[in-house]
Parts: C-alpha cells; sequence; structure tokens
C-alpha cells in the first residue's frame, strides 16, 4: 500500500517514478492532467529573459530524445493513466511540437478521441534567441477521452461566465505563472494557476478525483482545492514535493483561500473601468481637457493599483454616484504621475497631494451607458475603483 509523501483533506502527494506510481495507486479518476517532459532541450539552447540572453537547459529529463524513444515514454505513462481513468473521464495533456504529436499517436492507440486541441497562447512570451524562426510563444493542450463515451462532463456555462458571457474558444490567452504564483519557491516547467483552473472547471464536478502524474510544484493541486476537488499527484524530486506543501498550507488560511479564487473567477481579457468621483465643477473641467487624476494610495479619494489595472480602458467620471460620464483612455492600462504644480497649470487646483495619477482620455467621444450602474457609497467617502466595463455593458463595446 502506498504512503502519501504529504496529505491534507483533499490533496494528496506520492513520491517516486510515475511509471511505478501509477501502476500501484488505488481507485479512478475523473480527470487526469499532465504535464509530461516535452523532449526539448538541446544543451545550447538560449532565452532572453529581463535582457539578458540565458541559457536555456530543463535538465536531462527533458533532454531530445529520438522519436522512437520518444513514442516509447509516452506509451509507458499513458496506458496506465487510461486504465485510471473512469469510463467517463477526461484526460488533458500538454506539449509543444517537440512532444504533442507522439502524444496524439498514442491515444489513438489507446482507443481515446481528441476532444479539443487548445492553443495556450502566451501573453507574455520569452524571446528566443535565432534568427531563423518565429518566437515561440504558445503551447498546445489535448483534451481527449475514449473514443464510445459521450458522456463525459463539459461545463459550457460556466466557461461561458468566465469568460465574460462569451463562448468559451480554443485559443486561450494567458500569461506565464507570475511571481505571486512562485512566491515559495521554483519548478521550470511551471503552469499558470489560472490554465488549471479553466481546465478543471471545464471537465470535473464537485467532488470529483483529479490526477497528476508528473504534478511538479502542484499548480493542479491547487487549481483542485479551490474548486472543491480531490487532488492526488506523483513526484519524484523532494525539493518540489515541499514546495508543493507549502503552496498547499497556504490556502489553509481562509482569506487566502477566498482571495486566490476571487482572482481566478476574473476574466484575465476583460476590460476593466476607472470610477472616480469628482465634484460637479472637478468634473466639467476633466472632460473638458480631458485629463482624470487621482491620489494613488490608501487615503480617501485614492485608487490602489491592483490586478487588473494593466487593463483599464475607460474611464468613467461621476459625482456623488450620479451624472456619470464614460470615455476611453488614450492608451490602455496607462497612467503618469504628475506634480501639483503641473495639475495646475492645466487650470486644476489639487488640495492634498504633491503627486498625482493622471489618466489621459479622449473626451471627443462620450459612451451611453445603458446599464445604470449602482456607484453609491458611504457620504464623503468616495475610493477611485476599478471595475469590470460588463458592470455597465451586456456585451462589449467593439470598435
Amino acid at each position: 500500500m502506498l504512503v502519501p509523501y504529504y496529505k491534507k483533506e483533499n490533496f494528496e502527494l506520492y513520491q517516486g517514478d510515475s511509471l511505478e506510481l501509477l501502476r500501484n495507486l488505488s481507485g479512478t479518476f475523473d480527470m487526469i492532467f499532465a504535464d509530461p517532459p516535452y523532449f526539448l532541450s538541446t544543451g545550447n539552447g538560449v532565452v532572453n529573459i529581463n535582457g539578458q540572453f540565458i541559457k536555456f537547459d530543463k535538465g536531462q529529463w527533458d533532454r531530445v530524445r529520438s522519436k522512437g524513444e520518444i513514442d516509447a515514454f509516452n506509451m509507458k505513462w499513458l496506458s496506465p493513466c487510461c486504465n485510471l481513468l473512469k469510463d467517463n473521464g477526461t484526460i488533458w495533456i500538454c506539449g509543444t511540437y517537440h512532444n504533442i504529436f507522439s502524444i496524439e499517436k498514442c491515444l489513438e492507440k489507446l482507443d481515446y478521441k481528441i476532444i479539443n486541441f487548445v492553443v495556450w497562447q502566451k501573453t507574455d512570451p520569452l524571446e528566443t534567441f535565432s534568427d531563423k524562426r518565429l518566437n515561440f510563444c504558445a503551447e498546445y493542450i489535448i483534451w481527449a477521452t475514449r473514443k464510445r463515451c459521450n458522456d463525459y462532463t463539459f461545463n459550457k456555462e460556466a466557461l461561458t461566465r468566465l469568460n465574460g458571457g462569451k463562448p468559451m474558444q480554443d485559443v486561450w490567452k494567458i500569461s506565464a505563472a507570475g511571481s505571486w504564483e512562485k512566491k515559495f519557491g521554483r519548478h521550470p516547467t511551471q503552469k499558470p494557476l489560472r490554465l488549471l483552473y479553466r481546465t478543471i472547471l471545464a471537465s470535473t464536478k464537485v467532488g470529483d478525483r483529479i490526477l497528476d502524474p508528473f504534478s511538479g510544484s502542484s499548480t493542479t493541486g491547487i487549481a483542485a482545492n479551490l474548486l472543491d476537488r480531490y487532488f492526488v499527484g506523483c513526484e519524484m524530486n523532494k525539493e518540489f514535493l515541499d514546495l508543493s506543501e507549502r503552496r498547499r498550507e497556504f490556502l489553509n488560511n481562509q482569506g487566502n483561500f477566498e482571495g486566490m479564487k476571487r482572482r481566478m473567477e476574473e476574466n484575465p481579457e476583460e476590460v476593466m473601468v476607472l470610477v472616480n468621483h469628482a465634484r460637479s465643477e472637478l468634473k466639467e473641467h476633466m472632460i473638458k481637457t480631458g485629463i482624470c487624476y487621482t491620489r494613488v494610495g490608501e487615503s480617501k479619494g485614492s485608487v490602489l493599483v491592483t490586478y487588473g489595472f494593466e487593463r483599464i480602458q475607460y474611464v468613467l467620471i461621476h459625482t456623488n454616484g450620479t451624472d456619470a460620464h464614460l470615455f476611453r483612455l488614450q492608451s490602455k492600462g496607462s497612467f503618469q504621475i504628475w506634480s501639483k504644480e503641473s495639475l495646475i497649470k492645466c487650470g486644476f487646483n489639487p488640495e492634498t497631494s504633491p503627486y498625482y495619477a493622471v489618466y489621459k482620455f479622449d473626451n471627443s467621444v462620450e459612451y451611453p451607458i445603458p446599464r445604470n450602474p449602482n456607484l453609491k457609497q458611504k457620504i464623503n467617502s468616495y475610493r477611485a475603483k476599478i471595475r469590470p466595463l460588463s458592470d455597465f455593458f451586456d456585451e462589449y463595446i467593439l470598435y
């Protein structure tokens, strides 16, 4: 009987070679997510990280191999995985052109069919140092099930809601794992939490069992637990098992759990609106000049620079929650820091702070707001806020 390296409620980790562990795991699973070796490390690859060209080599386990060797390896781990998958379960497998065609070939031999071929388009790809090919900016994810299966889980409505009311497509624009996801340590092939959250939301129900045979830093497990699913992971490296434990322990705090889940429920492509209160005379002058400004920080009337700030595309100016006016920023997500003196030169009369965040907008076109926004806050305590455009429109403005 296998003994978990770490176990916490609905989270289990086992240490060892995945090929051995998969033959000894008990029970079956509703979903499997696998991020196997891509076999793309040549030992002499170079990438650009923050302006520095750095050697790219993930290790011996990822070194380039022959097509026959790649096919044999993939069949070795896929075959026991398929034995552990329920008849109506589904499997998601990541890859690049180095291994994804081998994966497809193995799935065909195992009598599986592809449901979707998802393109994960990275919004912030590393620059590859080559003048002979295009820059790599995508990875691929096969979503598959048994050929005879037609009753697998697909939560279309949940995905549509996550996508701002529009049907989810098979090209996912998601940034690579951010620094906030690596606060407890780093893994060389760590996938963004948002990617795993989306796959699990798409194809499982509450309480379902999920397996990751190459769990790494257990992003699959974190996403599974955020969605109230049971996770089982296999990993050989003790360093990554300990990293996984630290990440899972972080979720024991209810505030951490809720904050992370709230972040996952946001659409990373959704357009945001800066909502700013101004007295009537100030509001009219802002509209006249195409300049909106706020203090930055925690104080009354300030705006906090938080996640989503880079997606601000509109500014909505109101007075005490009424008489709202909506304009488009000249440049999405951008602002400038101006001194008090600079604002005075433009006819404003700032009173409290020596510096302000300034947002320039196109005042030649005002957009009518079809949905009456609820902008009311406690009297004399209006704080500038960032809100989704969908709070004010049933559909995005398209132009």
